[in-house]
């Protein structure tokens, strides 16, 4: 398994716009129409990587807990499905059926919102606030496979709950580690 860090954009940072193809409702959603009340989880996934594969479960569960406190969660692939089937529109909506996702999968064929993200791994995460700037980006928590950690999301849930109630978030945060996006060549 190839091992990429999350490039750890700058605080602050206003989220990049987007309107992408929702796999699972087969419409095109925007940022602006899925952002959270109180704040918004931007994650860049993929079906295949067992990177993001170990932490699913996880980030359904994150989504499912989150979402009466006005947080919502999006989900990404920019992944080059040319050479990466498995990671396509038709795949990514029975990967979000059968995982629970209560959140959109969005496609992102040109790759330009993983790259005005900055994104570089699945998974890769980032946390906005109400007004889409950003105060978190990196790992969900210390796990990944084999380490024999048990995958609980502390360090984004740690995030979003001073996010709610209104304390700071460390500027200490830990890259994600995955798989590299797949980028079209």
């Amino acid at each position: 398994m190839a091992r990429t860090e999350s490039k750890m954009i700058s605080l602050g940072t206003e989220a990049p716009h987007f309107k992408l193809l929702d796999t699972i409702s087969n419409t095109f959603k925007s940022l602006q129409e899925l952002k959270g009340v109180k704040g918004t989880v931007v994650m860049f996934i993929c079906n295949h990587c067992p990177f993001v594969k170990h932490v699913n479960a996880e980030i359904s569960r994150l989504a499912k807990d989150y979402k009466a406190k006005s947080i919502n969660c999006i989900a990404i692939s920019s992944n080059d499905v040319e050479n990466y089937p498995q990671d396509g529109p038709e795949h990514m909506k029975q990967n979000a059926i059968e995982q629970g996702f209560i959140f959109p999968y969005l496609y992102d064929e040109t790759q330009d919102v993983a790259q005005a993200y900055d994104a570089a791994c699945t998974p890769d995460f980032y946390v906005f606030d109400a007004h889409l700037k950003l105060v978190y980006r990196g790992q969900l928590d210390d796990s990944r496979p084999g380490n024999g950690i048990e995958v609980t999301g502390k360090d984004i849930r740690h995030a979003l709950d001073n996010l709610i109630e209104g304390k700071s978030i460390s500027n200490r945060q830990k890259p994600s580690i995955g798989c590299n996006i797949k980028w079209k060549t």
